[in-house]
């Protein structure tokens, strides 16, 4: 298999961009039929990237790449159930999970679609008794606090989705009394504070956690029952207790009833694992029918990304101009920034999603990668980003290419407030692509009567270079089917990177070493020694313990 760098469009890509660096965002604009042309729709989506510094030549070469790179066979084989997650010998199909259609998958000779029926099938129920108050807890009472014990993708994406979806959960459930609330950190305070607003007779703990064996999961999940059982006995965790797990027989040990068990599979990691059984805690939010939506917004993309020609495929567009700035600009990092506040922690989420895929240095051959690889993901949310870091996008040393995230219709009218919101949310993207000349500023100046001394000394510093790449995603409406579709192009998104740089975006042995020093670290502090470490590690341990 020929090194990325060897390849032909890959080589003309590096001597384009020589050129084309000496070319301005505005400049480009004098073709006045830009914005038609780098523009498209699909269904409830729209992605406007023509502000970025890129020419007809520039996107042939990204097209050419992704072709020369093997992109649609790729693409071909994960849906295909291939074993593309090669280090694990694991398919990856996080896309089945969201399938509604009737066509059977099959997978080392079994139809996984049957299985992924029959877990959509228990959650149905489940989240129709919970809603309803037909699930009591030990008392008699009915639920109304749920609490998602995870970790990773096991909380992020649930959380996030919760959140984003609030203004769909049904007043059945909760009514501004029962909610959704998620405990990840292994530091106690979690927890604790978690807890402390909770009536254990309407609380139920949903503990996800494939092995039910994850660290700081399963501590959290024990701290818990203890809460409970000091609070109703130990009946009462049968009733206040299920879990999303592959190990029944643990969570039968812990005190989980086999029909409270939900399964997911080897094929979906943690974090494209939303869409599964780790979902439950959305679904009872939400309702069946939202959740249903949901996952047929993420299905709609997944079509999409998989029929649709590169040139208007808007995840392999997205990925492939993120290649274009991580590996020929030296940008290396890259900013999300959502337009509403509904989507607040997608940039949080996001940085798992990209960060763990394709943060990864070694390439499908076993060999060390020379180029750079995922770029850091980071951002926030609407004009409170404005006030805190955009100040650097604009005028700082860095090129920083970003994602602009709007919504046409509010789903909160009050007032001119959604008008001021996007009148900020164009305005930042125009101004990060065309800038401000000094022959403006200094008739601005002028005009405001300062002096020539006054004008020279300022001029420099209200200066905008301009020439910063944006892209702009705007959603017809924020609703459980778009939010399904928008997750769903930044999954695809990250997969068309990892292709591009020959990396497996589905494994994540990096997580991998700190747990383990971390196990041994954890016997020491507890039989208050120090172990053979380096100088640093066993003079903290020992400032730990004195």
């Amino acid at each position: 298999m020929k090194n990325l760098e060897s390849l032909k469009a890959w080589q003309e890509l590096s001597s384009h961009v020589k050129e084309l660096k000496n070319t301005t965002i505005k400049q480009l604009f004098v073709d006045n039929k830009r914005f038609s042309k780098y523009s498209f729709k699909v269904e409830n989506i729209m992605l406007d990237f023509s502000k970025n510094i890129m020419e007809e030549k520039t996107f042939s070469l990204l097209m050419a790449l992704a072709k020369e790179a093997n992109l649609p066979a790729k693409i071909e084989g994960m849906f295909g159930g291939e074993k593309i997650n090669w280090t694990e010998k694991r398919s990856v199909l996080h896309t089945a999970i969201r399938n509604f259609e009737s066509k059977p998958l099959v997978v080392d000779g079994k139809d996984v679609m049957s299985d992924i029926l029959t877990v959509r099938k228990q959650m149905h129920s489940f989240v129709e008794s919970v809603r309803s108050g037909e699930w009591k807890g030990v008392t008699g009472n009915r639920i109304r606090h749920i609490v998602n014990i995870g970790i990773g993708g096991s909380d992020l994406g649930p959380r996030m989705v919760c959140n984003a979806l609030k203004n769909y959960a049904n007043d059945k459930l909760n009514n501004h009394v029962c909610d959704v609330h998620f405990v990840s950190n292994v530091d106690g305070t979690d927890i604790t504070e978690t807890l402390k607003s909770l009536d254990p007779q309407e609380t139920l703990f949903m503990v996800a956690s494939k092995t039910f064996t994850t660290q700081e999961t399963m501590m959290n999940a024990k701290s818990a029952r203890a809460w409970l059982v000091s609070a109703l006995g130990k009946d009462a965790v049968s009733k206040h207790f299920v879990a999303m797990t592959t190990n029944i027989e643990a969570a039968n040990s812990f005190g989980i009833e086999s029909k409270n068990c939900f399964g997911f599979w080897d094929f979906v990691g943690g974090r494209y694992s939303l869409w599964s059984a780790i979902g439950l805690s959305v679904a009872c939010y939400i309702g069946n029918n939202n959740f249903e939506q949901f996952l047929k917004g993420a299905h709609a993309m997944d079509l999409h990304f998989k029929n649709a020609p590169l040139e208007k495929n808007m995840p392999v567009v997205l990925g492939l101009l993120g290649v274009l700035y991580n590996n020929f600009f030296d940008a290396d990092s890259h900013a999300v920034l959502p337009y509403d506040q509904y989507l607040e922690l997608f940039p949080s989420y996001l940085q798992q999603g990209d960060m763990e895929s394709n943060g990864k240095s070694v390439d499908f051959d076993g060999n060390e990668i020379a180029y750079q690889t995922g770029p850091i993901i980071w951002g926030r949310h609407g004009t409170d980003g404005q006030h805190a870091f955009y100040q650097l996008i604009h005028q700082g040393t860095k090129l920083i290419p970003a994602d602009f995230i709007g919504v046409k219709e509010s789903l909160n009218k009050i007032g001119d407030h959604h008008q001021v919101l996007l009148s900020h949310f164009l305005a930042q993207t125009e101004a990060l692509a065309f800038g401000k000349e000094r022959s403006v500023v200094e008739a601005e100046l002028k005009k405001e009567g300062k002096s020539a001394g006054e004008i020279s000394a300022l001029a420099p510093h209200k200066v905008f270079k301009g020439n910063r790449p944006t892209n702009t995603i705007i959603l017809d409406k924020l609703t459980p089917y778009s939010l399904g579709q928008l997750i769903a192009l930044y999954e695809h998104k990250i997969f068309v990177q990892g292709v591009i740089w020959r990396v497996n975006s589905f494994d994540q042995w990096g997580v991998e070493l700190g747990k383990v020093l971390a196990k041994t670290i954890l016997e020491e502090l507890k039989e208050k020694k120090t172990g053979n470490h380096d100088a640093s590690t066993s003079g903290l341990i020992k400032y730990l313990l004195d």
